[in-house]
């Protein structure tokens, strides 16, 4: 075989949920520029849940407990850099989310009040995010 392989890029993004009721959002430092959900690359040899933890500490410095794998991301155009697929994975965590590693600034956001503009298809996540909190897995139903 010759050429080479142009593999999507495994990837995951942590909906963080606090005791106040609202979700941790992050500004990216690095273009593509704008509000994200925590998350990064999965690194060689690690987890889908471990590189959710890592990325979640490393983003926000909380600590966080995985409740839920949401759903993947896989159009070939979410990310404008290359083809991304993404686990995003639901969480909780305590305490106040302090920006590291990539993120510029870190908050917490509602459904009516979410910042912009949003990067990636984060729009989109977070939207299904909520029809998920509010109808359970019938949210996807129709998707599948």
């Amino acid at each position: 075989m010759t050429g080479k392989y142009k593999n999507p890029l495994p990837t995951v993004d942590i909906i963080i949920e606090l005791a106040s009721g609202g979700i941790v959002l992050i500004e990216r430092k690095n273009p593509p520029y704008g509000w994200a959900i925590p998350g990064g690359f999965v690194d060689a040899g690690e987890s889908l849940e471990d590189a959710a933890r890592r990325e979640a500490l490393e983003e926000t410095s909380l600590r966080v407990r995985l409740k839920a794998q949401l759903h993947a991301y896989s159009d070939p155009k979410r990310d404008p850099r290359f083809h991304t697929i993404a686990v995003v994975f639901v969480a909780e965590a305590q305490g106040a989310p302090v920006a590291g590693d990539d993120a510029k600034a870190c908050g917490v956001f509602t459904e009516t009040a979410l910042p912009g503009p949003l990067a990636f298809d984060h729009g989109r996540i977070l939207k299904d995010y909520f029809r998920w909190k509010r109808e359970g897995w019938k949210a996807f139903e129709e998707r599948t």
